[in-house]
């Protein structure tokens, strides 16, 4: 009976996490509740960086009734001091008698030190209860704080026959915008949204989020060649400073733009180092990058392995001859197909959304 009392409470844990989804970075989504008597007496969540975390935002709502009651995370409560001060000891000060949470915090600050402090107080303390969700929850987290780098989102917009524009080069609109409101949505959800030279020299795209509440993130553009940025909109009206160029040293030296970012990346077999490039973007604090470029850019991230989550957005249309979602991946046997460990497909006005996870070999 506890176990299902359990799950029904972690879950409402991610829901109140959800609340802050998009808003956190780099910090993961975390909600928390308080239960005494099979009753929630005290909940929070962690609404931004550098706001309390959502125990002690939980205990706060509980105030003296904490005492003797259990606490519900999804997340390993925090043993150390960073913008804000630490979870366990308040958990131990608050008289909480027990402790249930999803997964273990991979910070090496915490790392399970957190729990063993707990214990060594004598709380009882619980793990694993829904853990492969709360793993989906803080998907971007997780895999930051463990290599380094960002969580590499793609999104595509195509036809039935997978074409992404026709043979003009026409594109606007394949998707319907029910289906557009989703595209900004993950914008605002992501830190960063890439695209490549020819997306940028087709489009002459803002990357701002309009269709939805929410930031607009930095935008990016891959080219070993980007001196014809100049006279685009992503370097003329760049006033909030939010526009990187990731270009090799010969590129760079062709850009002296005000406000502009620039990102001097090292030359790989196929052009510039993707991996180079991933590993600038984590070390400038970039958590997660949403893949928005045409068919070259997208083949590129999928022939290096590269991409954790991919969006297709599946419009209800024929295009017949026209441009390729995605390019030659040298595949010459169905055998040999990229395919998904976990997929889904929802509605979106009149499209359809694929979400899946891909399994490279």
């Amino acid at each position: 009976m506890r176990g299902i009392e359990d799950r029904k409470f972690m879950q409402t844990t991610f829901d109140l996490a959800e609340k802050a989804r998009g808003k956190t970075s780099p910090n993961p989504m975390v909600g928390a509740i308080i239960v005494k008597s099979n009753r929630i007496i005290g909940q929070g969540y962690h609404k931004k960086a550098g706001n309390p975390h959502a125990e002690i935002k939980a205990l706060e709502d509980a105030g003296n009734a904490a005492k003797d009651a259990t606490l519900y995370v999804n997340l390993e409560p925090c043993c150390h001091r960073g913008r804000t001060k630490p979870c366990a000891p308040e958990i131990i000060k608050a008289g909480i008698r027990r402790v249930v949470y999803a997964v273990k915090d991979p910070n090496p600050l915490v790392n399970g030190k957190g729990a063993a402090m707990l214990r060594r107080a004598g709380i009882v303390v619980k793990s694993g209860v829904l853990s492969r969700e709360a793993r989906r929850l803080n998907e971007v987290y997780l895999k930051y704080i463990r290599t380094g780098r960002p969580y590499v989102i793609l999104k595509s917009a195509q036809s039935l026959d997978g074409r992404l524009a026709t043979s003009s080069g026409d594109s606007r609109w394949i998707s319907c915008r029910e289906a557009r409101k989703f595209a900004h949505r993950f914008r605002a959800e992501s830190d960063a949204v890439v695209i490549g030279s020819g997306t940028a020299k087709t489009d002459n795209p803002k990357l701002t989020v309009r269709l939805f509440k929410g930031k607009t993130p930095y935008r990016i553009v891959i080219s070993d060649h980007p001196a014809f940025l100049k006279k685009f909109d992503l370097v003329k009206k760049n006033d909030d400073t939010r526009t990187i160029v990731a270009t090799s040293k010969t590129g760079a030296a062709t850009l002296s733009e005000k406000n502009l970012i620039i990102w001097s990346i090292k030359k790989g077999r196929h052009g510039l180092s993707l991996e180079d490039f991933l590993d600038k973007a984590g070390r400038f604090g970039i958590t997660s990058l949403l893949i928005e470029g045409g068919g070259t850019l997208a083949t590129s991230f999928i022939r290096a392995g590269l991409i954790d989550k991919h969006h297709i957005i599946i419009a209800p249309l024929i295009l017949g001859r026209g441009v390729d979602t995605v390019g030659d991946l040298n595949i010459r046997t169905v055998a040999e197909a990229l395919k998904f460990k976990e997929y889904s497909f929802s509605q979106c006005g009149s499209d359809i959304l694929f979400t899946g996870y891909p399994e490279y070999k």
